[in-house]
């Protein structure tokens, strides 16, 4: 975007030079002065190209500008080029906030321009013209800087958003889980002395888990993109056709936890009833307040569809949102809850740029009105016509400038534009052709380059009727159809320019808000993964030591001993979650580990590991599921026996199962959670997959796989995820 941002600003002035370049032949007389103004106007228009150009920033400065103003000097006195080629000259002086000289410049342009003219309205327009290329230079070259500072200020941005959240996210943390960790290490060193007293220590330990899962819940709700997307396999999974329409912007604030919660429970809704065939999912966003709508085709009727959503139409409401449940025309059956953004983590950039294109594109239409109607033929009536039709037309070209194209409004703008553009024609005749440049620059602004270009033609070659038949001179017939095309390049330049910073702007800001969606949803996952199974088992653990604490007191201090060495695991597990370095997890450790808590609850681990050596960044991931599937097994089944194992494979895979006997076969179908999703996350980097299912006896089978030379890689395929039940 920012080459098309300056070649936008070459294009433009390079126009306003060729209106000096054709007009010099008029000027000068005899061949070799001729020659020599053009290469003198070439060389003072190229200077320009040390502000536009940035592998000439070397040479941007006074003597630059001195250079430059030598040059068009020369070539407005000794060769008589119009005084408006200074309006580059004044242009530089104003990048390098030498305004005093450029007012300087404008006063000498007006004394050498009444020297030449023969009225006063003559000095004028020549003046005029000058500060307006001035005014040209300055905002174009302004405008591209913008455009590439913005360009450049993306990924700051980004690292700035992450930061904040992250900064954000471990004060939230720190303060009551780190403490909590804390209290567990110190009480289960106390009670290794005293068993007997763990029951402080474990209250903590439960305090803490529920802590730990509430706000991985809260990080994941913020966004309702990982919530739609769990919807949409929940649905597909009951054979459910389901489309997703997001017109809001992430992150979220507090209100997003609400609607992902009455979105998690509409769709389970959906899915229980089991009548559906298909289900919309919509969001919208406007004047701070995020709407979300769920619509399915198969309830028959308002109360039966609002049985269950009782609970969420309450925490909705009591929160200061707003809950509705009813059938609508359609017959559909729709959920609909609104609830306040709340504070963004990411501001929207300011728009001073987009600001500075319409002040300048501003005062450009003011000038161009000016000059209007000096060219104009005294007439009774005329200038007060004009008068009240210039500014109308300048402020039809104004009226949403940075807005999108929308046919019914624009057609009625270009309507009327183009009726005030060639009707006053008829009353005030060649002083008028200076208009249309205005209409033809809209027609580029508003229409694709196959429609705006063909009827900008067409424009041109009405200028040049219409010049034609009002004066038969064919020197101003060129001027007059080169004016057109100029003013139309302005006007294209400066609006485009200005969408093209928003653009940026935009763009930057979209990008740092995906960045801190993804960070609160790594956190999410870091609390659910690592943090929540250390807890876990934490909890598991001083649960036993309590137990044993009376009847076998050495077994309770070696589980104590586990407690005190598992939070400090954890406090390593509190660090990544809130940005900091990646635990040194590892498959083997993580197996240990597996067998200790599950022997502690009871169960009867196999273990049977043939994976050998794995690089760090494999080991890790499948030590992180290993993890997450012990924690299942934990907290979902009630499992005696459980097998662990893995193996590598001819193709360069590892596999890792783990199987327990712990399943209810009569427990009904409930929707994967949070921790299958993020286990296909972080498989994803390594090429993996995930299947998850139940055999139907009570017996439940979880198999990952990652591909040892996939490496943790963004670019690698998203890892494919299998659950039944």
């Amino acid at each position: 975007m920012t080459r098309t941002a300056r070649l936008t600003v070459v294009t433009v002035l390079a126009s306003c030079a060729a209106v000096y370049l054709l007009a010099a032949p008029s000027r000068t007389e005899g061949g070799i002065r001729l020659g020599a103004a053009v290469v003198v106007i070439v060389a003072a228009c190229a200077v320009q190209l040390v502000w536009i150009v940035p592998g000439l920033a070397r040479f941007r400065g006074p003597w630059a500008v001195a250079l430059q103003g030598g040059l068009a000097y020369a070539s407005v006195l000794a060769s008589g080029t119009s005084v408006g080629l200074l309006g580059f000259v004044a242009g530089s002086l104003l990048l390098v906030s030498a305004w005093p000289a450029a007012i300087a410049v404008a006063g000498t342009a007006a004394v050498i321009e009444a020297g030449r003219s023969a009225g006063a309205a003559g000095t004028v327009d020549a003046t005029i013209t000058m500060v307006l290329t001035g005014l040209l230079v300055y905002g174009l070259v302004r405008l591209a800087d913008r455009a590439a500072d913005t360009a450049a200020a993306r990924l700051p941005l980004t690292v700035a958003a992450v930061e904040r959240e992250r900064l954000r996210i471990a004060a939230e943390l720190n303060e009551g889980l780190g403490r909590g960790l804390e209290t567990i290490i110190e009480g289960s060193r106390r009670a290794l002395d005293r068993p007997a007293e763990i029951g402080a220590v474990l209250e903590v330990a439960r305090r803490s888990l529920a802590d730990a899962r509430t706000a991985a819940a809260a990080f994941r709700g913020l966004s309702l993109a990982p919530e739609a997307a769990a919807a949409r396999a929940l649905l597909a999974a009951a054979g459910i056709e389901a489309e997703i329409r997001t017109g809001h912007a992430e992150p979220l604030g507090p209100g997003g936890a609400l609607l992902a919660t009455v979105l998690r429970e509409a769709v389970t809704d959906v899915v229980r009833q089991g009548t559906a065939a298909r289900c919309v999912i919509e969001t919208a966003e406007a004047d701070g307040t995020v709407r979300l709508r769920v619509a399915n085709d198969g309830e028959p009727t308002a109360a039966r569809g609002a049985d269950g959503l009782a609970e969420a139409a309450a925490r909705v409401e009591a929160a200061g949102g707003a809950f509705a449940t009813g059938l609508g025309p359609d017959g559909w059956f729709a959920v609909e809850a609104a609830a306040a953004a709340g504070d963004r983590p990411v501001n929207v950039p300011d728009r001073a740029a987009y600001w500075l294109s319409v002040t300048v594109l501003a005062a450009v239409l003011a000038g161009f009105c000016a000059k209007g109607l000096l060219q104009l033929e005294p007439g009774p009536g005329a200038l007060a016509a004009a008068t009240a039709v210039l500014p109308l037309v300048a402020a039809l070209r104004l009226h949403r400038t940075g807005g999108a194209f929308r046919p019914r409004v624009w057609t009625l703008i270009l309507t009327v534009q183009a009726l005030l553009t060639f009707v006053p024609l008829l009353w005030f005749g060649a002083g008028w052709l200076g208009v249309p440049g205005f209409f033809a620059g809209t027609l580029l602004v508003v229409l694709p380059g196959r429609a705006g270009t063909p009827l900008v033609a067409a424009v041109l070659a009405g200028v040049a009727v219409a010049g034609g038949a009002l004066s038969p001179d064919p020197a101003r017939l060129v001027n007059y159809v080169i004016s057109t095309l100029v003013t139309a390049l302005v006007v294209y330049g400066l609006v485009r320019l200005a969408r093209l910073v928003s653009d940026l702007q935009d763009a930057g800001a979209g990008l740092a808000r995906a960045a801190t969606v993804e960070e609160r949803l790594r956190a999410a996952r870091d609390l659910h993964d690592l943090l929540g199974h250390s807890l876990a088992a934490i909890l598991l653990k001083c649960e036993l030591a309590r137990r044993l604490a009376v009847p076998d007191p050495d077994r309770a201090r070696a589980e104590l001993a586990e407690v005190v060495e598992m939070a400090g695991r954890a406090r390593a597990d509190l660090r990544t979650a809130t940005g900091g370095d990646d635990p040194e997890t590892s498959l083997d450790e993580e197996a240990r580990s597996a067998r200790s808590v599950l022997a502690a609850a009871g169960a009867e681990v196999v273990l049977d590991l043939g994976h050998g050596d794995l690089p760090a960044p494999a080991s890790a991931v499948l030590g992180t599921v290993l993890r997450e599937a012990v924690t299942n097994i934990l907290r979902h089944s009630a499992a005696r026996h459980c097998a662990i194992a893995t193996v590598r494979r001819e193709d360069g895979t590892v596999l890792l199962t783990v199987e327990n006997d712990g399943l209810d076969p009569r427990a009904p179908r409930t929707p994967p959670g949070a921790g299958i999703g993020n286990l296909t996350t972080r498989l994803a980097s390594f090429g993996g997959t995930l299947t998850a299912r139940a055999d139907g006896h009570g017996r439940f089978r979880l198999e990952a796989t990652v591909t040892l030379d996939a490496g943790a890689s963004p670019e690698a395929p998203a890892a494919r995820i299998s659950v039944s039940a």
